[in-house]
């Protein structure tokens, strides 16, 4: 991963699900999950989807943005988000740069990688498993409890 704990989050700009730009740089100030997906309505992009939506209570309360990035177009996060009514936003990067940035890339398909920032935009979380979809929310969820545990 090219981005590492401790590192300043890479700004970027995206269109959302629904055509609109949106700045890395805009959530500042508060906790921010960036997680890549490989694709939109898949078994394993489902699951993690869902799995991200069951904990969303605890993610709120921690006071956390969460951002979802694929190369799918804006319409088909559209679908996506209307189908399992995903509370969260999804982000179009169609030429992986963001995913490029932040060394998400994969091998012979894009990476699964969930990166979780601090109010500062410093990385506190950069967890990868290709293979089990459903541990990247316990991860953010594992690390946003220690940290407030110590503050």
């Amino acid at each position: 991963m090219k981005v590492k704990v401790g590192d300043k989050a890479p700004d970027f700009t995206a269109l959302n699900e629904k055509g609109e730009s949106v700045a890395l740089s805009s959530f500042r100030g508060k906790w921010v999950v960036l997680y890549f997906y490989p694709k939109d309505d898949t078994p394993g992009c489902r699951a993690e989807a869902l799995s991200f939506k069951e904990n969303w209570d605890e993610l709120m309360k921690a006071g956390v943005v969460m951002l979802g990035v694929s190369g799918d177009s804006p319409e088909s996060h559209k679908r996506f988000k209307e189908k399992y009514g995903l509370p969260f936003t999804l982000l179009s990067d169609p030429e992986d740069k963001i995913r490029e940035m932040y060394g998400a890339k994969g091998i012979l398909i894009p990476g699964r990688v969930t990166f979780l920032m601090d109010p500062e935009g410093v990385v506190r979380l950069a967890y990868s498993s290709q293979l089990n979809p459903t541990s990247h929310v316990k991860e953010v969820l594992r690390v946003l409890q220690r940290v407030n545990a110590t503050t």
